[in-house]
């Protein structure tokens, strides 16, 4: 296909991101607040994919669950997907087919396929209206060196039991070496799809409670979980679904680094759709997808620009993406700005299953590495199985305790916690970020010590600061300023608060303390 797309230039202002087509198009959630104890089956805590899929797979199995999400559902991470439906995840089956054998590449093939199979049977049998789309899925390069590993990657997903092949012409508007393409795969919209989950499982009798966080565990026979608020759930079984887990207790921070990546969307004309949903994972990385817009036309999904949390120049990677995008498609304008958020496990695999080696009614599900809507739909599937005393043939592939993994790919493990420790260490050894409250431009932040104290201080457009502590109070990092978001991030794990010190993202569940911009200097505050 000939590149006759228009270029736009740059915007002139600094860009914001903004809601994301799937929140955009869909109404808002008001499932109320847990107002007081109760005793359920099961706990959920999470209101994502993960978590809404284990919810209403455990409600058909005759469990009664309690959902308990710290803001919206299907609104977190989910809500901010590309949300394709795949199990073609990157150059993902060579390597598994070396680490973990050819039966571990085609137990992780099945269980992400089956996944993509029952959204689809899920669908027909709740009648959902959620834009489901089959097409098939693209690892592409640009590079003709990759040859030989996409070669190697399409035999080892073909040997895997997928519908394989290695080709080198796409519908893509430019000139490839070759890709991978896997048929049978899809793409939908996550929150019709989850909403229709949510009012199913409701209908059933489980409950969902919003705006409420869980602060506390504790395990036993039975299970406690405690919010914020002071109730408590009193559970026999208790699943962790929050992306990062909220409990520290299995060690599995350690095992995966936060991943964070800018999306921009543009209305495409329908005879331009690429046919299909592309990724390529060199360089900056570039990942491609449409969907279906309420005029006929098609809104070009691109994503992009990979990042830790709390490390990145997010104005100059945004503005690199949208002019990819310009430059390579016909949009005509740039409608959504979003991004992203994932966590990488450090042996490639989801983490899913029993919490830690001690745990017998605590389950996880974490570590999806951008792959989150097959992963979620397998771990709901897969957690209800163990939880009714079924162990799936995949068990053991996604087991957290899997301590003989974790160690061949001790490695990554040190390089990862190492880039912790770097941050955790390197960022206090600095005076200071900026010299004074006064350097802090409008609609900027940044971390300036205030009275003896490193503080986190935001100046809004008007010209008012607002600051906070500069401490995550996960593990107690300093957090650094995203300014295409205006939130602070935290780079050793990925936890995000409003400029208010609000928790946005966890693994933390305090929020930032507050500080006084103009109060009097504290003798004695000296915070390192």
């Amino acid at each position: 296909m000939p590149n006759d797309a228009r270029t736009t230039p740059p915007p002139t202002s600094p860009p914001r991101t903004t809601e994301s087509h799937w929140l955009r198009t869909t109404g808002t959630t008001a499932y109320p607040p847990l107002a007081r104890n109760t005793t359920v089956d099961a706990v959920v805590v999470g209101g994502g994919i993960a978590g809404l899929s284990t919810a209403w797979e455990l409600t058909r199995a005759g469990r009664s669950v309690a959902v308990l999400e710290a803001d919206r559902i299907a609104a977190g991470v989910t809500g901010f997907t590309t949300a394709k439906l795949t199990s073609q995840h990157g150059l993902r089956y060579d390597r598994l087919r070396r680490t973990r054998g050819r039966e571990g590449a085609a137990l992780y093939a099945r269980s992400q396929q089956a996944a993509v199979e029952r959204v689809a049977e899920i669908c027909a049998e709740l009648h959902v209206e959620c834009e489901l789309e089959r097409v098939p899925a693209y690892a592409y390069s640009r590079d003709n060196a990759q040859r030989p590993a996409l070669r190697a990657e399409a035999e080892a997903a073909r040997e895997a039991g997928l519908d394989a092949s290695y080709v080198e012409v796409t519908d893509l508007p430019f000139t490839l070496a070759g890709a991978v393409r896997i048929d049978g795969q899809a793409q939908f919209h996550p929150r019709k799809y989850l909403l229709a989950l949510a009012a199913d499982l409701t209908a059933y009798g489980s409950t969902i409670h919003e705006r409420t966080r869980v602060t506390g565990l504790r395990e036993g026979t039975p299970c406690q979980v405690t919010t914020e608020s002071g109730f408590t759930v009193t559970a026999r079984d208790v699943v962790v679904a929050t992306h990062f887990p909220v409990f520290d207790r299995a060690l599995l921070f350690a095992r995966m680094s936060p991943r964070r990546e800018l999306v921009v969307a543009g209305p495409l004309p329908a005879d331009r759709d690429p046919g299909g949903m592309y990724i390529c994972d060199e360089g900056t990385k570039r990942s491609v997808r449409t969907a279906p817009l309420a005029d006929g036309g098609r809104l070009l999904i691109v994503t992009g620009e990979s990042f830790t949390p709390g490390t990145a120049d997010t104005g100059e990677r945004l503005r690199r993406l949208d002019d990819w995008m310009h430059a390579h498609f016909p949009v005509t304008e740039t409608r959504y700005r979003w991004a992203a958020q994932d966590n990488d496990p450090s042996d490639s695999v989801p983490l899913v299953g029993a919490f830690h080696p001690g745990a017998r009614h605590t389950f996880v599900a974490t570590g999806f590495g951008g792959w989150g809507m097959s992963s979620g739909v397998m771990a709901g599937r897969l957690i209800t199985d163990l939880i009714c005393a079924l162990t799936p043939p995949w068990t053991r592939l996604y087991d957290p305790r899997r301590l003989w993994s974790a160690l061949r790919e001790a490695p990554t493990m040190l390089s990862q916690q190492a880039e912790v420790a770097q941050h955790f260490v390197g960022d206090r050894l600095r005076t200071t970020h900026v010299d004074s409250v006064d350097d802090i431009p409008p609609g900027t932040g940044a971390v300036v010590r205030l009275h003896g104290r490193r503080s986190a201080v935001y100046r809004d457009d008007a010209g008012a600061c607002h600051a906070v502590s500069a401490r995550c109070t996960h593990l107690g990092c300093l957090v650094s300023f995203n300014s295409v978001e205006r939130t602070w991030e935290c780079p050793c794990h990925g936890s995000r608060f409003g400029v208010d010190g609000s928790v946005l993202q966890g693994p933390a569940v305090r929020p930032l303390e507050q500080r006084d911009v103009d109060g009097p200097e504290t003798p004695g505050t000296e915070e390192t």
